[in-house]
């Protein structure tokens, strides 16, 4: 059986499924996830932190959802603790609160992080503690984001997203009475957010294939084996049932996991993320308000999914390598391309950075697009396996809550249109769209999705 084959039999109960993925991970030591679990937080910081002092971070809504309890955990535990709540209603993981956090550390000597809140929360403490070479325990708030567990943190740094390495948690403490109690358009950003695994999967399954991401098979195998089980009840999240959601919250945190393991994002995301960074880069705004990057990210798997119902209508097999090859633009075509299309963008040489360390010169390009063409029905079997047809993603996301079209959250068609350009150039992450540019296949699985009786018809 291959990495890729769908496992029929799943023995391993939740506690064994967890306790497999903590025996790999690099970071996290510590995952307890249980009904009222928010009151081991002093036993666990004790034991991960002995005879050191918690500052607990934050906001004005994690505050009242379990920073306070939790606050008042350690302090009957006779735990010394402070505490910093960040007011502003609205905001994103930009670097000055980065610098905001990192400031509280330096006037906290000998304070480890108790990060109370969703992801936003998590990625601040978890890039300031890696300034301090220090760990953290993080208590979610929500099952909003994979972000708690993963190695790396997703920041706006000089007008472009980033991810930042640094690792993980030491310790994970999920209380399903206060992840279930959130608000259910956070849960619905969650489920769509472990969505996404299933186009990434995908596309790092052509990157493997090309030769420029090799699949890490533990990595792989934590999450994969389990994704379609933890997708498989949608409504019941929606109805904020806590035992889906307390698989939807594992299934986010394998996935954190996996990423420890494989030290890259690599097996979360790839374009469907990619159209989320695009509108946070942008400060996209519906009605006057941000959009979670969970409802952002279900667009970009949307989509994504849909491009791959374009992608197995093709016959590659009758590919013209030759031709391909004659047409490959140059390095420096290819950079001029880039920087006129980031012109207007908060980061205009992003594209023109991105596309230089992925550009590959004629010679590889033609023993890719020969093994493609060799190798296609083959390959296209093992992408049908993992990947979901458009309409079944659609029915999964609107079952949970989540947003199935793009004006759903202020996206126009003609806007999702023009950001695909966007997407293949700026990241030097192999994805399917970079397969479609070097094969000449590129327009035949982008245009139809917006043409008469396409998905996102204009």
């Amino acid at each position: 059986m291959t990495i890729f084959a769908k496992q029929i039999l799943k023995i391993m109960t939740r506690e064994e499924r967890i306790g497999y993925a903590l025996s790999l991970a690099s970071d996290t030591k510590v995952f307890k996830m249980g009904r009222g679990a928010a009151s081991e937080a002093p036993a666990i910081f004790k034991e991960c932190f002995p005879c050191k002092k918690a500052l607990l971070i934050a906001d004005v809504f994690s505050w009242p959802a379990a920073g306070e309890m939790v606050f008042g955990f350690f302090e009957k535990a006779g735990i010394p603790i402070d505490k910093y709540i960040i007011e502003e209603k609205e905001f994103h993981a930009e670097w000055k609160y980065v610098e905001l956090v990192d400031g509280l550390l330096d006037s906290h000597p000998g304070h480890i992080l108790v990060s109370v809140g969703s992801g936003v929360i998590n990625d601040l403490c978890k890039l300031s503690s890696h300034h301090h070479e220090q760990s953290y325990l993080t208590i979610p708030t929500a099952a909003s984001v994979d972000g708690y567990s993963s190695f790396g943190a997703s920041i706006t740094f000089e007008g472009a997203k980033q991810t930042f390495s640094c690792p993980a948690p030491v310790a994970i403490l999920a209380d399903i009475d206060v992840i279930a109690a959130a608000p259910k358009h956070m849960t619905a950003a969650g489920y769509a957010d472990l969505a996404a695994k299933v186009p990434a999967g995908a596309e790092w399954m052509v990157a493997d294939f090309v030769g420029t991401a090799p699949i890490h098979p533990e990595a792989w195998k934590v999450l994969q084996d389990y994704l379609d089980d933890f997708l498989a009840h949608p409504a019941e999240v929606a109805a904020g049932d806590p035992e889906a959601i307390a698989d939807i919250f594992e299934g986010l945190t394998l996935s954190g996991i996996a990423m420890q393991i494989a030290r890259s994002s690599r097996p979360a995301s790839c374009c469907d993320h990619l159209f989320s960074h695009i509108l946070d880069m942008t400060e996209h705004r519906y009605n006057g308000k941000l959009q979670s990057h969970g409802f952002q990210v279900a667009i970009g798997t949307l989509t994504m999914c849909a491009v791959f119902d374009e992608l197995f209508k093709l016959d590659l097999t009758k590919l013209d390598v030759g031709a391909c090859v004659a047409a490959w633009p140059t390095l420096e075509s290819e950079q001029a391309r880039a920087l006129e299309l980031f012109k207007d963008f908060p980061a205009p040489r992003l594209g023109f950075d991105e596309i230089t360390k992925k550009w590959n010169d004629p010679a590889t390009v033609r023993e890719q697009l020969t093994r493609l063409k060799a190798e296609w029905p083959e390959l296209k079997a093992r992408l049908q396996g993992q990947v979901y047809s458009y309409e079944k993603m659609k029915s999964l996301l609107k079952a949970s809550g989540a947003p199935y079209e793009p004006e759903q959250i202020g996206v126009s068609r003609e806007k999702l249109r023009s950001m695909f350009p966007l997407v293949q150039l700026m990241r030097f992450r192999f994805n399917v769209l970079d397969l479609g540019k070097r094969g000449g296949f590129y327009d035949a699985i982008v245009d139809p999705l917006f043409a008469k009786g396409g998905p996102f018809e204009i």
